[in-house]
């Protein structure tokens, strides 16, 4: 039988540890976001050699475990000299990490607009603030948003990783509350619970997002 008590004795610290997943997630996907965009300007934009140097990063994360960047955020740049917290080494492995990933879905977004509108922006006069905002956003962004939030949902359940690294958030919670309960079907159950509406709940927005973003091309397709 479940044992409902440990569940209960359990969710103040569960709790904690929600809250302190959500506030690491944040500002890692806030960085990640960032960093990308500036990957992808400068992907498009920036000197063979920036290009160049980008291209070698991106190669060289995408093909790593995340546990890999974390270990070597927080064993191995110590024995140089650079020791970081925790929860800093948290955000800046799932930033580097997840950047890249960002960076080819906005590159390809950016890409997929057909050169004529840009030939058309040029001869408007527009600004490239205003190119951005008034051409480039509009449509790319129903089409970055499915992907996007997707990566999001992955650095979310990603983040359980580095509870490894004693990193105080929902799993390294979870762990503490199985050793001082016993019960770990009862806790592993109520913390996939919690990922499983989390997720949800982050994709039903992006789909309702998308829903209406996208809503003006059904309308132009059913005149």
């Amino acid at each position: 039988m479940m044992d409902w008590q440990a569940i209960i004795d359990a969710l103040p610290s569960l709790g904690e540890g929600m809250a302190a997943t959500l506030q690491l997630c944040a500002m890692a996907a806030i960085c990640s976001l960032l960093w990308g965009a500036l990957m992808a300007a400068a992907l498009m934009r920036a000197s063979r050699f920036w290009q160049w140097l980008l291209r070698v990063y991106s190669n060289i994360t995408l093909a790593l475990p995340l546990l890999v960047v974390i270990y070597l955020l927080y064993f191995v740049l110590p024995e140089y000299g650079i020791t970081l917290s925790s929860p800093v080494v948290g955000v800046l492995a799932l930033t580097l990490y997840y950047a890249p990933y960002i960076a080819q879905v906005i590159r390809a977004a950016i890409e997929a607009l057909p050169k004529g509108q840009w030939e058309a922006c040029r001869v408007l006069g527009l600004s490239r603030r205003e190119q951005l905002r008034d051409v480039v956003l509009p449509q790319t962004l129903p089409q970055m948003l499915s992907p996007l939030v997707g990566l999001m949902i992955g650095l979310i359940k990603d983040s359980a990783l580095l509870s490894i690294v004693s990193v105080q958030e929902f799993m390294y919670a979870a762990k503490q509350a199985i050793s001082e309960t016993y019960a770990p079907l009862e806790i592993y159950l109520t913390v996939a619970l919690c990922y499983w509406l989390l997720n949800s709940l982050l994709d039903w927005l992006a789909r309702h997002f998308e829903s209406r973003m996208t809503r003006y091309r059904r309308g132009m397709q059913h005149e």
